[in-house]
């Protein structure tokens, strides 16, 4: 495993030149484009690191997942897709158009629009601590925090964001004040976390909400089952058709250079690498998971009585 994880990465660095960081968040432009790591886990528990594994940095729209699970976990399934769609979206993440001339309601919560509808569904006093101490549940992981200068760098930038809630609540899809549930949305995207921390998370995806390890049901299969549907068909970006093609793998990516994968034999993984490609998705991230699902037969729909592991 060792092995195929070293050839992974240096698959994935062959393809650095051919993206750039990402700069319309001025701290996530601070990012070391050299970085690139991952990080697997299999159902026994087993680690396997390799790379820059252990750099920081935020979730960004890997978030996405997390505030999912927290909205059908205290509003329930009903409300939340009352107010957001499932569908894939050919547009990109942070899409207005969308909202203007196909649909009012946003077509899943993997885009911005959704995912700020969906923040907007989280039915407690304090989503983003509720959020937070989620986000340490499921990775296992007590240190993770708020990225406080990322933070305020997304607060201060984001114009589009506050564009997007105040169409949704002009069409009576958002309920109340936007300013406070954009405040929770942007700390939510700046929660930092590695790829140890990612890979981990995954594993619960990847095996229907257990922890494998310990057997203990961290989160309800059907609302896992939701999730990784949704990652497989809208997790990354308008890039998650190609995606699913070459990979077949549940996916979600963030800007901040971080994707999760919850692979179908039960393995968690998470890989980091800042430079992004022209549809805000790790390019080296991307390879070096097309590489693992051809090496490691992980493709969801491949023929599993040749598996490679």
């Amino acid at each position: 495993m060792g092995a195929i994880l070293e050839n992974a990465l240096l698959y994935g660095k062959s393809f650095l030149s051919y993206g750039k960081v990402a700069d319309y968040i001025p701290e996530l432009a601070k990012a070391d484009p050299s970085n690139l790591g991952i990080c697997l886990m299999t159902k026994e528990g087993l680690m396997y690191p390799v790379g820059n594994w252990q750099v920081p940095f935020t979730m960004q729209s890997i978030a996405k997942t997390f505030s999912l699970i927290l909205a059908l976990q205290t509003a329930g399934y009903d409300k939340v897709f009352s107010k957001v769609g499932m569908e894939p979206t050919g547009d990109c993440f942070d899409s207005i158009v969308q909202l203007e001339t196909k649909q009012l309601y946003p077509f899943n919560p993997m885009i911005n629009a959704g995912a700020i509808v969906t923040v907007s569904c989280i039915e407690c006093s304090d989503p983003f601590s509720e959020f937070l101490q989620l986000v340490k549940q499921l990775c296992f992981n007590d240190t993770v925090r708020l990225n406080e200068q990322v933070y305020l760098s997304e607060k201060h930038t984001g114009q589009r964001n506050r564009s997007i809630a105040y169409l949704l609540l002009s069409d009576h899809i958002l309920e109340g004040d936007p300013e406070p549930i954009l405040d929770s949305y942007f700390r939510m995207c700046s929660v930092e976390v590695n790829t140890q921390d990612l890979a981990r998370f995954s594993l619960i995806l990847a095996n229907d909400g257990k922890d494998p390890v310990t057997g203990k049901q961290m989160v309800e299969d059907w609302i896992i089952r939701i999730v990784k549907t949704l990652m497989l068909t809208c997790g990354m970006y308008d890039e998650s058709g190609e995606f699913a093609v070459k990979a077949g793998i549940p996916s979600k990516s963030g800007v901040g250079g971080g994707i999760i994968a919850a692979a179908d034999q039960g393995m968690g993984i998470a890989t980091y690498g800042p430079v992004l490609n022209k549809k805000g998705n790790s390019i080296g991230g991307i390879h070096m998971l097309e590489y693992l699902s051809r090496e490691l037969n992980l493709h969801y729909f491949a023929n599993k009585t040749d598996t490679a592991v």
